[in-house]
């Protein structure tokens, strides 16, 4: 399985202290069928928890996935900054 990140969300990740061991773990997570949301298309959005925080006051990730080959990290966004990112 390759985990990838394009170069805006590798920046929103190293802003938000990000480990790669927490993406790796949100991945893992994923292939073993928590997502929480198919948008469509291979895309699915997943919940990353913050450093110290859980996971519904965290980051939530846009991420190309298919189950067993990639999965390529392209958007992430905090949730208390979610109405901003409404009209994407």
């Amino acid at each position: 399985m390759r985990v990838l990140m394009n170069k805006a969300f590798s920046r929103f990740a190293r802003k938000a202290k990000l480990t790669d061991a927490v993406i790796c773990n949100a991945i893992a997570i994923a292939e073993s069928g928590l997502i929480d949301a198919h948008l469509g298309g291979g895309v699915i959005k997943q919940r990353i928890a913050r450093p110290g925080e859980g996971k519904s006051g965290g980051i939530r990730a846009l991420i190309a996935y298919r189950k067993g080959v990639r999965a390529v990290f392209v958007y992430g966004f905090s949730k208390k900054r979610q109405g901003e990112h409404r009209a994407l």
